[in-house]
């Protein structure tokens, strides 16, 4: 698991994990969700993966397009 630089500072997002055709966003909560191509969309997954490696505005992004749109 890779850490959330977390550049805002008030992120609720400890880590990540990136796969091919998935993200696995580890919550400061202990909670994980693994949101994929399927379940969420390419272009979403795509764009977490992005935010993911720049530190900064996932948790937004999550909240507003894909925050159910997860496998597990």
């Amino acid at each position: 698991m890779t850490p959330y630089a977390n550049l805002s500072g008030n992120s609720g997002i400890y880590g990540y994990e990136i796969g091919d055709n998935y993200i696995i966003i580890l919550f400061n909560s202990g909670e994980s969700y693994k949101y994929s191509d399927i379940s969420a969309g390419m272009d979403i997954v795509e764009e977490m993966k992005l935010l993911a490696k720049q530190g900064t505005g996932l948790h937004k992004f999550i909240n507003n397009y894909a925050k159910n749109n997860y496998e597990w």
